[in-house]
């Protein structure tokens, strides 16, 4: 998890996020997951082979399962504060869910999107990492 510096008074909060400063990598990419409409949903399921990213929660919740290359979940984190940020490397398998109705995501990637480097199942994620 990453603490990310809030600032606020009577008027609100500002909570900035500079890559290469706030986060361990130059940003490249950013988009965000809203309309989820609930707890059914599951994004994610997914490996990246070379993007990083920062998972932030400007709003409500979700929770994000990690797998480990054993084949077992690693770890089980909830996102529900605009103030922490979620760093995961590269080649982490990841489930998205359990959304809140008012959740919007906001993902900080390293790398622009390219379809090549997903890993779109958890089995080829074993298979590359049996390599």
């Amino acid at each position: 998890m990453i603490d990310l510096k809030t600032f606020g008074d009577e008027r609100g909060f500002l909570t900035p996020i500079e890559g290469a400063k706030d986060i361990p990598f130059e940003i490249k990419r950013v988009f965000f997951i809203h309309g989820t409409k609930g707890k059914q949903f599951l994004r994610g399921n997914h490996a990246n082979r070379k993007t990083k990213f920062v998972l932030v929660m400007p709003a409500g919740s979700c929770k994000i399962r990690i797998y480990n290359d054993k084949g077992t979940v690693e770890e089980i984190v909830e996102l529900n504060t605009p103030n922490k940020g979620l760093y995961l490397e590269n080649m982490i398998f990841k489930e998205i869910y359990d959304f809140s109705d008012d959740a919007i995501m906001l993902a900080l990637a390293s790398e622009q999107f390219d379809a090549e480097e997903y890993i779109d199942t958890y089995e080829e994620f074993l298979e590359e990492n049996d390599d």
